[in-house]
């Protein structure tokens, strides 16, 4: 059975050139690039060519370059870092449709005495810039905390705007880019965010290796202590392979975004076409005219959406219902609650994420067969029938 793969917002593939690129680093260049002979230092080197590579792809400087584990590593180092930096007297401001390593680390730190302000969004998944201004003028030096773009909805936030008003209320600012990198154009000379978190195995590179940009002269204590790499502010023998795959993944993403925002983003919208016309009371959840080019989120009443996932995976085709990170919760996405979707459609919310990888022939397969999972499981749901609803506050 084939695969048609489509959550490309909780993983990619590695890009073979990426792989092609670490291998060397297993078997040939195994040395440690914190030793002093030149067999390490020549790995140093490399790992420097690496930060270069990020560093273009935001139009960074490379010494603004921390290289994580992962995504959530970032995060949790830019806002806790902050945080810690000025002695835990500060706020954070953040909003009600992060992803759970913002909203987890946020929450922490509020239960150990930081105020944190969850901003709301409208029914797009638009941020409420008024509520914004509001927690800005409220009083006392905070960290905002505020994504790129939403990983299930693909929703882009303003972060130039959000990042102007923050500096200009004497914040610290960070950016959750995880699923913004590589899709979209970034410009940190132009956007004056203090810190952007980022993780390869969205962009074409492997799991378990990420970043963090961390503008000069930005306060941010270590999250891991141990050891002088990364200048310090990140313990721990460098990842070499990884990292060396990172940096390629960069260059490529750097080569291939207009491929992603056109060729991706017309499959995209075929299937978003496609779905509309063949599946009765189907919506599209978010800001159709400002999102990632890859991402599709739609809702179908009445079913639900694991259901749905299951007949897919049934037949080789690879979705999701939101964040993999909360995958296997049995609530409704906390993406479509804060964007108030009604709850005979939250259940019934499915994500198609597309790359670079995709084809016609696999948005084809889809919509030869999506429709009649819908009928089915609307024949078996005693809620389907027009005009019926689900039962307030939870499922049968």
């Amino acid at each position: 059975m084939k695969t048609i793969y489509l959550d490309n917002n909780a993983t990619t593939c590695v890009a073979p050139e990426v792989l092609d690129a670490m291998m060397p680093y297993f078997t040939e260049k195994w040395g440690n690039p914190s030793s002093i002979h030149s067999f390490g230092g020549r790995v140093k080197r490399d790992v420097e060519r690496a930060r270069e590579q990020v560093a273009a792809l935001l139009n960074a400087e490379p010494s603004e370059i921390v290289f994580t584990s992962c995504g959530s590593e970032s995060d949790n180092m830019a806002i806790r870092g902050a945080v810690e930096a000025a002695n835990g007297k500060i706020g954070i401001i953040t909003t009600r449709v992060e992803h759970p390593a913002v909203l987890g680390i946020c929450r922490y730190l509020g239960s150990r005495g930081c105020r944190v302000t969850e901003l709301p969004v409208d029914s797009l998944g638009r941020l409420d810039m008024a509520a914004l201004d509001q927690a800005l003028t409220d009083g006392g030096r905070a960290v905002v905390s505020t994504m790129w773009a939403n990983n299930e909805t693909g929703v882009i936030f303003p972060i130039a705007k959000i990042a102007e008003k923050a500096k200009a209320a004497g914040c610290v600012m960070h950016t959750d880019a995880v699923q913004a990198v590589g899709k979209i154009p970034i410009d940190l000379r132009k956007v004056p965010v203090d810190m952007l978190s980022l993780s390869g195995h969205k962009l074409h590179a492997p799991k378990g290796v990420g970043a963090l940009f961390v503008r000069r002269g930005t306060r941010v204590n270590p999250l891991i202590f141990g050891g002088h790499q990364e200048g310090g502010r990140r313990a721990g023998t460098e990842n070499v392979p990884y990292i060396i795959g990172l940096g390629r993944a960069c260059e490529l993403a750097m080569k291939n975004m207009q491929e992603e925002r056109t060729r991706v983003a017309a499959m995209r919208d075929r299937l978003e076409k496609g779905i509309l016309e063949t599946c009765p009371d189907a919506r599209v959840n978010g800001d159709r005219d400002n999102r990632l080019p890859n991402t599709l989120n739609v809702s179908f009443e009445y079913v639900e959406g694991e259901a749905i996932l299951l007949m897919l995976n049934d037949l080789g085709i690879c979705a999701s219902s939101g964040s993999a990170c909360t995958s296997g919760s049995l609530e409704p996405s906390h993406v479509m609650r804060a964007m108030g979707v009604p709850f005979t459609a939250a259940h019934g919310s499915i994500r198609f994420s597309f790359s670079r990888y995709n084809t016609e022939e696999d948005v084809d397969y889809v919509l030869q067969n999506l429709p009649g999972i819908i009928r089915k499981l609307r024949e078996l749901s005693p809620f389907a029938a027009k005009g019926n609803a689900m039962p307030a506050g939870g499922r049968k």
